[in-house]
């Protein structure tokens, strides 16, 4: 809890009176959970990667629902959104707790020691998406890692963002760099899974968000595939060729969104007329390095 909500008697958010034991190492502890209204939340604009901002409310001092999305065990930090929480065989089991120790290692060499069994932050939050990626990495197919991790990075690099605004000089925008990075890779990758299925995308649907805002769906894995290649085709292709088709499978793709917002009124504009700005871009770069015309 922030230092003026502590002064003001105001709580953001509570422990779960059920018990929450985790699968890996038996810890029993009580989840964190965010109150509802109140005033809490003072939302500010949707940003072109479909993140809703927040305002600081000067009653309880920042707020974000991401804080409180994942489950994390505080002993030995196994996270999972709530859903796959339990839901694993004994190889994934086996994988997690024998992670244990180099999890906590890694974690800590780049946020510092961390503790969850304090109120979820910033930094616990920053932590948590790099905890999941990190899980998710042993988990197999059947609960469809590939979407959960991209939507992970994506949280995780704006969580980054912050931390490195207010942490500047530290090395954390290279963190969210290399987030955002891994996110555009794993949102392209969902795309082939959504048209192969070779991952269960639709047990992901109710979390592509990519924000806890609007849940944007598929339509918002098209779009932010589309935006995240843009954003990072330099870092994610080698020479001028590949990323020339790179940007041409990425506007194809991005197509059908356009295409689909055009021909349905039932699409939210706000996402097709994001769609359509980046349509033009792609259009433009890819005439300018001699594409199609």
């Amino acid at each position: 809890m922030t230092a003026t909500a502590l002064a003001q008697g105001k709580k953001i958010s509570f422990r779960n009176k059920e018990d929450t034991v985790c699968p890996i190492c038996n810890e029993v502890h009580q989840r964190e959970s965010m109150f509802q209204g109140g005033g809490r939340l003072i939302a500010g604009k949707l940003t072109q990667e479909l993140r809703r901002l927040y305002e600081k409310n000067k009653k309880f001092g920042r707020v974000s629902p991401n804080d409180y999305v994942l489950n994390v065990c505080p002993r030995c930090l196994y996270t999972s959104f709530p859903k796959d929480w339990s839901s694993m065989d004994a190889d994934e089991l086996a994988k997690l707790r024998e992670s244990a120790e180099v999890r906590r290692k890694n974690i800590e060499l780049i946020m510092g020691p961390v503790d969850f069994y304090q109120e979820r932050n910033l930094i616990l939050g920053a932590a948590s998406y790099l905890l999941a990626i990190e899980c998710y990495q042993s988990r197999k197919v059947t609960v469809a890692p590939t979407p959960k991790k991209a939507v992970c990075a994506v949280r995780g690099a704006w969580y980054f963002d912050d931390v490195n605004t207010e942490f500047p000089g530290m090395g954390y925008d290279k963190v969210r760099d290399l987030l955002y990075q891994k996110s555009a890779g794993w949102y392209t990758d969902t795309m082939e899974i959504m048209q192969s299925g070779s991952e269960p995308v639709d047990a992901a649907s109710y979390l592509l968000g990519p924000d806890t805002d609007k849940n944007w769906g598929f339509d918002g894995v098209i779009y932010l595939s589309a935006y995240l290649t843009m954003k990072f085709k330099e870092e994610l292709s080698t020479d001028q060729a590949s990323k020339l088709n790179l940007l041409i499978r990425a506007k194809r793709t991005l197509s059908r969104l356009y295409g689909s917002g055009k021909a349905s009124k039932s699409k939210p504009s706000v996402i097709i007329d994001m769609a359509k700005e980046l349509y033009d871009e792609y259009n433009k770069i890819i005439e300018e390095m001699g594409g199609e015309k």
